[in-house]
């Protein structure tokens, strides 16, 4: 994939991070995107402000971006290397890639996605890493839900 599309594409997902961050959430953000890079959907993690354990960035971006007839050559952007619930959702539905904001702070499932087929872009962007630290830091018993880690 081409850096400088996977980067815009990962403004986006930034984008969305901010946001679930401003609404008092975890601040990781998606995008589901086309082969061309058009975005069919966007979403953030919004476990806290629904009350629900399976709304992760990339689920709210999945489903924000409807029904697909196929997932062949689509993208999903994530600010955050996916757990392996998001990991689980890019495998079943055949989605070719994935673009990670960062993995320092959480290497989640991404090793396993590309063992099994699907190509994996790392960004190592400094803005993703520097928003995961901070609130890695101020809120670990929230983090540490997210994550499955209690």
């Amino acid at each position: 994939m081409d850096l400088t599309l996977a980067r815009s594409l990962l403004a986006v997902a930034v984008d969305e991070a901010r946001k679930g961050l401003a609404e008092g959430g975890i601040p990781i953000g998606a995008a589901l995107c086309a082969a061309d890079g058009t975005v069919l959907g966007r979403g953030h993690n919004r476990r806290v402000q629904d009350g629900d354990p399976s709304m992760h960035a990339e689920t709210a971006a999945f489903r924000n971006a409807g029904r697909q007839r196929s997932y062949a050559g689509t993208t999903m952007v994530t600010t955050l290397a996916p757990c392996w619930y998001c990991s689980g959702l890019v495998r079943q539905f055949g989605i070719s890639r994935i673009v990670v904001g960062e993995s320092v702070t959480f290497t989640g499932g991404q090793g396993w996605l590309a063992e099994h087929g699907v190509e994996v872009v790392l960004l190592d962007d400094p803005e993703c890493v520097a928003m995961m630290r901070e609130f890695t830091a101020t809120n670990p018993a929230l983090w540490n839900e997210d994550i499955g880690a209690e």
